[in-house]
């Protein structure tokens, strides 16, 4: 991502170090840091998801517009934006289920648009991807619902072996009293946190969260935002996590991106991207109803 702004640091990716935080107006801030709640264990020379001039187009519809990004092993980036400012299909895009229509995707190291079908799908498997309707399959239970990973993708494993896979990510998400209920007897915050233990069974390096938080109530979005945190420090992942959620963002996010209309407007910290005086920054916070401290 550059620098946030690709018309004025063209050759600057979101995520590089000469600045953080850097506005419409093209001036670099120096935050040295630019980190927020967690991200300790963060390697800035080890780049696990790089983009460069990614353009992606929907017939005459320009959805991204030659966007840079960065994302450090280890990494919680949120990407945030309004419905429709491409969000989803940047993350699809990363994930190899979109290609894009110019622009390079290399994803722990491979480029995508080099993979044949067979070498796509292992790079797959190290990737999590956490839907935002969860996407379990409504006619098995919880148990069936985390082996199929497994049975699918890990066919030397002995039926002892995945039984306590997936005991052991039921007790991780907190929900091991679940592993016979069906789909229908869950809460909304119970398919996502199974929705995420089922990506979490393949011990990816990478997740990808499509607004975690949706459609849930302020309670359970707090539980969400705190297990994505834990399964940072736990499994050791690197993220990519959009929202318009700004409690999400504030959470969850070592970094924060600002997207519109295709173009990232500006990253950092969460407070150093809303200290931004641009007015389409500052109308997406005062609609959250979010009041700074």
């Amino acid at each position: 991502m550059a620098a946030l702004i690709q018309d004025t640091a063209p050759n600057q990716p979101a995520g590089s170090e000469r600045s953080n935080a850097v506005d419409q107006g093209g001036t670099g801030i120096d935050h040295s840091s630019g980190a927020g709640p967690g991200g300790t264990g963060i390697d800035r020379s080890n780049a696990v998801i790089a983009l460069r001039g990614v353009r992606k187009a929907f017939g005459d519809l320009q959805v991204l517009k030659g966007v840079d990004l960065d994302v450090f092993k280890g990494e919680n980036v949120v990407v945030l934006g309004r419905s429709g400012s491409g969000k989803s299909v940047l993350i699809k895009i990363i994930a190899g289920l979109l290609r894009p229509d110019q622009g390079s995707v290399e994803v722990l190291g491979s480029e995508i648009e080099r993979l044949n079908a067979r070498e796509l799908r292992t790079l797959r498997s190290k990737i999590g991807f956490s839907f935002q309707s969860s996407a379990l399959y409504d006619g098995m239970n919880v148990r069936a619902n985390l082996e199929f990973p497994l049975v699918r993708n890990k066919k030397e494993l002995t039926r002892k072996e995945i039984d306590e896979a997936v005991v052991q990510v039921l007790d991780d998400v907190g929900l091991s009293p679940s592993i016979n209920q069906m789909p229908s007897e869950l809460s909304g915050g119970q398919k996502k946190r199974i929705g995420i233990a089922r990506t979490l069974i393949l011990h990816p390096e990478i997740m990808l969260y499509d607004e975690p938080t949706a459609g849930l109530d302020p309670v359970t979005s707090v539980e969400i935002n705190d297990l994505i945190r834990e399964v940072q420090q736990r499994y050791n992942t690197s993220a990519v996590i959009i929202t318009h959620d700004l409690t999400c963002a504030r959470a969850t996010g070592d970094r924060v991106i600002m997207l519109s209309d295709g173009c990232f407007l500006r990253q950092g910290s969460f407070d150093e991207v809303f200290e931004s005086a641009d007015p389409r920054i500052q109308h997406f916070y005062t609609y959250n109803f979010i009041t700074k401290a």
